[in-house]
């Protein structure tokens, strides 16, 4: 983040806003012309500080009403049961992400599904088809109270 000056924070910062912003509108927005802008944000892509740009759909609208959090255990833990684990977690669409975590749990799954009756449908044939799951623990989204995908600056 050393590479980054205050010009590219406020960029970065008006990207995470809306990602559809133009080159013109940066411009305006950080008093720069629009040349040197496209310039800064080829480069943040190029550095990898923006990997892509997307569309954040609304899941209740689009049918999938229920967030549940999914701990999981392993029974064993060795490279090529996580890789497995990883792999195959990977291939289903329910699980919108997944991260290793330390504690009591191994792995932590946001899941979105239908319904109660999908996520137990989900956990019996889509989870249960992963191998090596010692445990899986479910802890279901009464209301969301903030939901931001923005990194702070």
């Amino acid at each position: 983040m050393e590479n980054l000056d205050v010009t590219d924070l406020q960029l970065l910062n008006h990207l995470q806003e809306n990602s559809n912003y133009t080159t013109k509108e940066l411009a305006a927005l950080v008093n720069l012309s629009q040349t040197p802008v496209y310039e800064r944000l080829r480069k943040l892509e190029k550095e990898g500080y923006v990997q892509k740009y997307v569309a954040i759909l609304d899941a209740e609208k689009l049918g999938r009403e229920l967030i549940v959090f999914c701990d999981i255990t392993l029974k064993q833990h060795t490279k090529e049961i996580g890789n497995r684990f990883v792999k195959d977690i990977l291939s289903l669409v329910e699980v919108t992400e997944c991260y290793n975590i330390s504690g009591d749990y191994d792995f932590r799954l946001k899941v979105l599904v239908k319904n109660m009756k999908d996520y137990q449908d989900f956990v019996i044939n889509s989870l249960g088809s992963v191998k090596n799951i010692g445990s899986a623990h479910s802890t279901f989204v009464i209301g969301t109270i903030k939901q931001t995908y923005a990194v702070p600056l």
